[in-house]
């Protein structure tokens, strides 16, 4: 491949490090490689090692410099024509975010660190169409703060070259050339501007005191920047309270190797406490961003986490950082040996250049091929077990199906969608955002769930004909995905579902009452029945499963059945024999009641209230549960009883025999698809009847298993046919 990546510069600092060895290791795999920046002390390494090197002050927000960066980026990207731009920084990736729109080229990049996040600066920020992240915390950085989908995101390292960190290099060159002899020596790398250059003042700060605690100690600090003056002015004053050349500012160096080599103890983080580490050295973590101490075994998966940069510790106070140099000096020589033989282990292990270049790559060839954006439009964001279930079995369905799909989600509860789900989603009611996300799109995914009814209200039904009808006057394609229809009620709410029906470009349906509703509409389009997504996902295993059970109070193998209520009006003294019927299944078949709270906040106070007038004891799981999670509880019942819909389909999929409470007809029409008993309709509810369907089919309970299972394997493979079709649609085939 042909490679561009765009930086800020390339002088002394973990970021320009990371770009210098990638790039060095992509173009030795035989890539071509060019870098633009503003220069810096590596140019000369990148450009001995193959890889051109463009100038251009993309190190500087000035709108006449990124003017200027602009017009180079884009003569050169028309020049170069490359496979790959890469962005490393956030000035690079908001211009080159800019040219995309009017060049066509692959864009991806890198977040290095975690930046401020407001206003303009937001604006500024430009993630291409895929990311790397060198640690998980800026994975979950941009996730939460940018709305980035983590299927977007490639988690990756600072791979550290380890035979040029390594503690065969000597360091006594550098011990001769800048007059240290014999002295324990203090190190400290990074790029010296403002912000980062933190840990280097603390250090010339405290060599007064260092100097009286540990005779004859040396400090060299190694890079340039920004603060290069100021520090210079601090360390010449430090020496001469001291009496002597304590502390050493080198500038700039490319010879970091050789640098570290000289040290007994570094003081620093992130890639340059890495490859302090690889040459065996200790290694306390201090950084601007917060302090962790010598880098020892305990501290190794939360230094992981946060890519050796302390972010979830203190920032340092003097007398912190001082007493953990002193200690780390102290130490017996074996000790000593021991943990830099254990950090240059964690190096060679976690950090090679060739897992960094393997993500890279990754990186690219997903942003490479082709790939089809697709966005989701339903019930989604609203804490309903059922929706959330429809959700994410539809995405999982599509990602098992194609990995050159992404998804988008209008959701009532964006962040609650992303942190759940690792989804890009968009607030649904926000219409400008909803409008460019459908323009960006290659097709619009209605469903699945029961979209297109009024029952429950007129303007629920407009909501979702008028994301359909954007997505249609922006000619992109509309596929109903494995809908529920009806109930419609009002004539010209059914005409405008017919209307917008009749324009779709593929409508699969989740069972045949749908096809028979759409017909008596007047529907003539073909339509196919297929099977609702949720029989395509997968239970939460047992360990999670029995944990929630003994949350609920639910021990060991204790036989139950699962009950699941929602509220509804006009049902007259139904809660009390729905009680009565519990108490029965409890009395009767030793079996405990459980009921589960498919959208809590709605169903609580209904449950509370069946609770309440049973006799018998109950249970009720009233935990923060995913549908996964539901269904792996459900899936451990022996009997469901429920009116919410989903439940039935959650217990249908995990074959377990239920009987439905009747409120709405599309619960009537699944019970009759799945071939499964109706306790009855809710506003005409006769327990005693209840009661006597209950004991029929307990009388026949393995038949209507063995059927049950039967039924769920069919609807399984007919899900799998929404996916198919999907496809199809994308690729034009339809």
């Amino acid at each position: 491949m042909k490679i561009l990546m765009a930086t800020m510069g390339l002088d002394i600092g973990g970021a320009e490090t990371h770009i210098v060895e990638l790039a060095k290791e992509l173009r030795s795999d035989g890539h071509d490689v060019a870098i633009v920046s503003n220069g810096g002390v590596y140019v000369p390494e990148i450009e001995a090692a193959g890889v051109r090197h463009y100038q251009a002050p993309l190190h500087r927000r000035s709108l006449r410099d990124m003017s200027r960066s602009l017009g180079i980026l884009r003569r050169i990207i028309e020049e170069e024509r490359p496979d790959i731009v890469h962005a490393h920084a956030r000035i690079p990736a908001f211009l080159c975010g800019i040219l995309r729109r009017r060049i066509k080229f692959t864009f991806v990049t890198s977040c290095h660190g975690v930046y401020q996040v407001s206003g303009a600066l937001k604006l500024l920020s430009n993630w291409g169409e895929h990311t790397l992240a060198v640690s998980e915390d800026i994975r979950d950085y941009l996730t939460e703060q940018y709305g980035l989908a983590q299927e977007r995101i490639t988690l990756t390292i600072n791979g550290i070259d380890t035979e040029k960190f390594s503690p065969e290099v000597s360091g006594g060159a550098v011990r001769a050339e800048l007059g240290l002899g014999d002295a324990p020596v203090v190190g400290h790398v990074s790029r010296l501007d403002q912000e980062p250059a933190h840990t280097a003042r603390q250090l010339i700060d405290l060599a007064p005191r260092l100097a009286e605690q540990a005779p004859g100690v040396r400090i060299v600090v190694t890079g340039g920047g920004d603060a290069f003056g100021e520090l210079t002015a601090r360390a010449e004053r430090v020496n001469r309270e001291i009496g002597r050349d304590c502390v050493l500012l080198t500038g700039p160096r490319t010879d970091v190797n050789r640098i570290v080599a000289a040290c007994d103890l570094f003081v620093g983080v992130s890639r340059a406490a890495l490859e302090a580490m690889a040459a065996g050295r200790l290694a306390v973590l201090s950084g601007a961003q917060g302090h962790a101490g010598l880098f020892t075994p305990e501290l190794l998966d939360k230094a992981v986490d946060t890519n050796f940069c302390c972010r979830t510790d203190p920032v340092s106070t003097p007398e912190r950082l001082l007493e953990d140099i002193l200690s780390a000096l102290a130490l017996s020589p074996g000790r000593r040996e021991e943990l830099g033989a254990f950090g240059r282990q964690v190096v060679r292990e976690r950090y090679s250049i060739s897992r960094m270049t393997a993500d890279c790559l990754s990186a690219y060839e997903k942003a490479r091929r082709k790939k089809y954006r697709v966005v989701m439009s339903g019930y989604y964001g609203f804490g309903n077990a059922g929706d959330d279930a429809i959700l994410e079995s539809i995405h999982q369905a599509i990602r098992a199906a194609s990995s050159d799909v992404s998804v988008a989600v209008l959701s009532n509860d964006p962040e609650q969608t992303r942190r759940q789900y690792g989804l890009e989603a968009i607030p649904r009611f926000q219409v400008w955002r909803v409008c460019r996300a459908l323009r960006q799109c290659d097709a619009l995914l209605s469903g699945g769930g029961s979209l297109l009814q009024d029952a429950t209200s007129t303007r629920s039904l407009l909501y979702y004909l008028s994301v359909i009808r954007c997505a249609q006057l922006l000619r992109k394609p509309v596929m109903l995905y494995a809908n529920g229809i009806g109930p419609v009620r009002r004539l010209a709410n059914r005409r405008r579902v017919k209307r917008v029906v009749e324009r779709a470009s593929l409508v699969t349906l989740r069972d045949h009452a749908s096809a028979r509703e759409l017909e008596r509409m007047g529907v003539a389009r073909p339509v196919r029945v297929t099977a609702d997504p949720v029989f395509h996902l997968e239970p939460a295993g047992e360990k999670r499963t029995a944990q929630l059970l003994a949350a609920a109070g639910l021990e060991g193998t204790a036989a139950f059945a699962v009950v699941s209520v929602r509220e509804w009006r006009n049902v007259g003294d139904f809660w009390a024999q729905l009680a009565r019927l519990c108490d029965h299944l409890r009395r009767t078949y030793g079996l405990e009641i459980l009921f589960l709270l498919m959208q809590p906040e709605r169903d609580r106070e209904v449950t509370g209230r069946v609770r309440a007038q049973m006799e018998e004891p109950a249970h009720v799981l009233d935990a923060s549960c995913t549908p996964r999670e539901l269904m792996g509880v459900l899936g451990r019942s022996r009997l469901c009883v429920a009116m919410r819909l989903h439940t039935l389909i959650f217990a249908a999929r995990m074959a377990v025999p239920a009987l439905g409470l009747v409120y709405d007809p599309k619960v009537a029409s699944y019970l009759e698809e799945l071939n499964l008993p109706s306790a009855g309709d809710v506003e005409r509810f006769d327990g005693a009847e209840a009661i006597r369907r209950a004991d029929a089919l307990m009388a026949d309970y393995d038949g209507v298993l063995s059927r049950l299972r039967e039924k769920s394997a069919q609807l399984a493979l007919a899900a799998g046919e929404n996916e198919r079709l999907l496809l199809e649609l994308l690729e034009g085939k339809l």
